[in-house]
């Protein structure tokens, strides 16, 4: 069951709570692992957490910092010398000039979002976010006022987002897009024809794009990655949010950034300062030995994809090998998305699961409302996690009935 503090905090009519509070679902995610927690032999194929050890020279670059005394305050924005090293890589990457006035450091991608979404969500504001979406943007827009306009993604065409859609759904209240691809939960990879579209029009009618770019490097079968900077004519309504989190396995270090016009990052630094103060400052400097030791770094990514491109092809064949479960192949993250029968219910679905075959996957109404009839499968796992969850997924299944 949901740990009773869990839900006293989130779904509480006590009036010492802010109302908007009540905006905030108790998060599918917590339910689950909460369950798992008071259950044995559980196999998580439901944590968006890289299993693989941070590489070493990172986190020596961390613990040189802790000793040599590296453990108090940094400038606001962040370390100058993780600030000028992110303007030199997403400038060379991108193809565009940036400065360190360009970029705030954040406690994690989590905090870029929250200061992104909590300065701009005001009454009457509409925001387009895809359906499904990671779960921390609509409850942060709705919180001030926001409105949220949905485009539901459709699983037949591999939950690409149609551009035209998106383009259609803009109108005079429209004050900003929120883009994540590759996507969570779904592992999309969004054509760059599709984000220039999307950028191109936004920025002709002024409305912002917020992109959430953290799984900017797990980017599978040589693909491209077109990011929005390198598809924005300039920074003035666009704001790029990435972290190391899943490029390094850093998830706990907490390290992450926008990137944005200068007017809009002093704006947010002062937002910043009245929330996290500072990104981990021992973490920083790990962040500065990721991005300017790049022949290490550039040899742990390529290991990386190459062990998560073996676990995505295998779990695109056992669920293809899955009664009830209809597949796709994702082209970057660490998810698949596949979706149940039309009119099953994914939570009742998941929670049974877990509780019968011991395998924890999160429902799909944990990401929004249009696809309720499937569930995410996380594969920042083992592969002999996977086959062994599979063991036990594949044989539950051919005895459901869901007709």
């Amino acid at each position: 069951m949901v740990n009773s503090l869990d839900s006293d905090y989130y779904e509480s009519e006590d009036p010492v709570w802010n109302p908007a509070l009540l905006t905030i679902p108790v998060p599918g995610i917590r339910k689950m692992v909460n369950l798992a927690a008071t259950m044995n032999d559980v196999i998580h194929l439901s944590i968006g957490q890289p299993d693989i050890p941070a590489p070493p020279h990172v986190m020596n670059a961390t613990i040189d910092a802790l000793q040599a005394g590296q453990s108090g305050y940094t400038m606001d924005a962040g370390l100058p010398e993780l600030l000028d090293a992110l303007a030199d890589y997403y400038g060379y990457r991108s193809g565009r000039p940036l400065t360190p006035d360009n970029i705030i450091v954040t406690t994690g991608a989590t905090e870029a979002i929250f200061l992104a979404l909590q300065a701009m969500s005001a009454p009457g504001r509409e925001f387009i976010v895809p359906d499904p979406s990671f779960m921390l943007y609509t409850p942060l827009i709705r919180m001030n006022g926001g409105i949220v306009h949905s485009i539901p993604l459709r699983a037949e065409n591999g939950y690409q987002l149609d551009p035209q859609e998106v383009i259609d759904a803009m109108g005079p209240n429209t004050h900003a897009i929120v883009l994540n691809s590759p996507s969570n939960p779904t592992g999309t990879l969004y054509p760059r024809s599709t984000i220039e579209a999307i950028v191109e029009e936004a920025a002709f009618r002024g409305i912002y794009v917020i992109s959430d770019e953290v799984y900017d490097h797990l980017i599978y079968d040589d693909q491209e990655y077109p990011s929005v900077l390198s598809c924005c004519s300039d920074l003035d309504h666009v704001m790029v949010i990435s972290s190391f989190s899943k490029t390094f396995s850093m998830a706990g270090m907490r390290i992450g950034w926008m990137i944005a016009s200068q007017g809009h990052i002093k704006k947010l630094r002062r937002f910043h300062m009245f929330t996290t103060t500072v990104a981990n400052t021992p973490c920083q400097w790990g962040g500065v030995a990721a991005l300017l030791q790049r022949e290490l770094s550039d040899n742990f990514i390529k290991g990386m994809l190459e062990e998560y491109t073996k676990r995505r092809d295998r779990l695109v064949e056992l669920v293809n090998q899955t009664p009830h479960l209809t597949g796709y192949k994702p082209e970057g993250a660490f998810y698949l998305f596949p979706s149940l029968p039309a009119g099953v219910n994914g939570t009742n679905v998941a929670l049974r699961m877990l509780k019968e075959t011991g395998v924890c996957t999160i429902a799909g109404d944990t990401f929004g409302d249009a696809l309720s009839n499937a569930i995410r499968i996380s594969y920042s796992t083992s592969l002999d996690n996977i086959e062994e969850a599979f063991a036990r997924i594949i044989p539950w299944m051919k005895e459901q009935d869901f007709g």
